[in-house]
């Protein structure tokens, strides 16, 4: 099949180009995509298993987005937010890092909304589904390496009553479903 020169180019086009590619080309595309963005050596370095805290630059750019400096009027993304945890998930998807991550973003969105009054019915649709997350990824660890994540998940549970918006309903919905639904299933 001839493609258009007007198409854009797909995965299947750039591994076809790839193809010509030697070992010292490909390692020198791989080296400029690294010295291109930050985002890029992050998902190296969690890929690749470099350096001492391979969650540390996706928490950041978590933190960035869904408790911004509301002082300097930085703007709030949940989209840019859930994207690290999507980026992460990319990397390399480690069940105990999605939970680290998704549980992380809650918690940062909790410091935010305790820090300040906002009324945004999608930042609080986010953090609930968000904690729906965590309590999924939680479950998918294995048993002996849930009790501190289901710690922390209770906490913040525990938060939503200061939220308002019906967080706590919800988070308590999500909770007893995923936690006690497990409980008597065992």
């Amino acid at each position: 099949m001839v493609r258009s020169k007007n198409a854009s180019p797909t995965w299947s086009d750039v591994r076809t180009a790839l193809l010509d590619f030697d070992r010292a080309a490909l390692r020198g595309l791989v080296q400029d995509l690294y010295t291109a963005s930050k985002d890029n050596q992050a998902f190296l370095h969690a890929r690749l298993g470099l350096g001492h805290d391979q969650l540390q630059p996706f928490k950041a750019r978590i933190s960035n987005w869904i408790c911004p400096d509301a002082m300097n009027n930085q703007p709030i993304s949940i989209s840019k937010a859930k994207k690290a945890v999507a980026d992460y998930k990319k990397a390399i998807g480690r069940a105990d890092g999605m939970a680290e991550l998704s549980i992380f973003y809650c918690e940062e969105a909790f410091g935010f909304l305790e820090s300040c009054s906002m009324e945004d019915e999608s930042y609080f649709v986010a953090l609930i589904r968000m904690y729906g997350r965590s309590l999924e990824f939680v479950s998918s660890l294995p048993h002996a390496e849930r009790s501190a994540y289901l710690e922390r998940l209770d906490k913040l549970r525990s938060r939503g009553r200061d939220i308002g918006w019906g967080v706590e309903d919800e988070l308590n919905s999500l909770w007893y479903a995923t936690v006690l639904g497990e409980h008597q299933s065992e």
